[in-house]
């Protein structure tokens, strides 16, 4: 027993030489994944004699100033202003549809896998493809195509499986005995809907809400042939990349990223916090 011990874990306490290899396999990763990110934060602060490349030349926020005043970019204020509203519809979409159908879910009905299946699908088409097959049957209807319309249904197609994938999930942890228990007291079914069943699925409805809005948020494919005459932002960056040879590209690149990383802490923050309140009342007993 002593020897296997010894096997296990060194006498002399030091890290085996698969544990350095692993960390600077992991380093490397860590350095490739955000590295290139980091290089278009730091050159998004140039002087106004900067370039798009290093050196630095100064420090400034002269960029910043320049992509909102729009002297040489493009319609950033329109398009950010587009992306957010058609991420917000999807976000609420998503999470209604979502939600709806892990109620449908939970009792087993005719064809429920031919829908199941259908449903994800979309994940496997291509998403350039998805979204033209999407523009071309708006022209065939006569409707013409809008980032309200045609871009919506592109980008519900991308992200109501996840939803659904993880309202499934949710769902599966479900104790049937809450909402008898609501049943048994007098309370409606749409009151044991929004009183318990709701409530006690918010931490899942609030990450189908967070999948809804970043995957909306920096859709590029499936807006591509759908968003019409007006782009979302992501197709704004991508028309500043063919004419805008300055750093206001890079200084949008960091404001994107900053609203991305507040949506995601609010949404953890709302997360911790429902789970905070949950923890602090008394849950009904899980059957047996």
């Amino acid at each position: 027993m002593p020897a296997a011990r010894g096997a296990i874990a060194p006498r002399s306490g030091a890290r085996p030489w698969t544990f350095y290899a692993l960390a600077t396999l992991f380093a490397l990763y860590v350095l490739a994944l955000y590295g290139p990110m980091i290089c278009i934060y730091i050159l998004s602060f140039q002087d106004v004699r900067g370039g798009l490349v290093f050196p630095m030349k100064g420090h400034s926020l002269h960029w910043f100033v320049d992509l909102f005043t729009q002297v040489r970019t493009g319609d950033v204020k329109g398009s950010f202003d587009r992306s957010i509203k058609l991420a917000i519809l999807v976000t609420i979409l998503t999470v209604v549809i979502s939600f709806m159908a892990g109620l449908g879910f939970r009792r087993r009905f005719k064809g429920d896998g031919v829908v199941f299946y259908v449903m994800i699908g979309s994940l496997v088409a291509p998403g350039l493809v998805l979204g033209l097959g999407t523009g071309l049957l708006f022209q065939a209807l006569g409707i013409a195509t809008s980032w309200y319309g045609s871009a919506l249904g592109a980008q519900l197609s991308w992200t109501l499986p996840f939803g659904v994938l993880v309202m499934f999930a949710v769902m599966s942890r479900f104790d049937d005995a809450w909402e008898e228990a609501a049943r048994d007291l007098g309370a409606s079914r749409w009151q044991t809907i929004w009183l318990v069943i709701i409530p006690v699925l918010a931490p899942g409805l609030v990450a189908v809400a967070l999948f809804g809005f970043t995957l909306s948020y920096d859709e590029f494919a499936r807006s591509l042939q759908t968003a019409g005459s007006l782009n979302t932002l992501p197709l704004e960056i991508w028309s500043m990349t063919l004419n805008v040879t300055s750093p206001s590209l890079y200084a949008l690149g960091t404001v994107t990223t900053i609203v991305s990383f507040i949506i995601i802490g609010v949404s953890l923050g709302t997360i911790v916090l429902i789970q905070k309140k949950r923890g602090g009342r008394a849950m009904p007993p899980e059957r047996s």
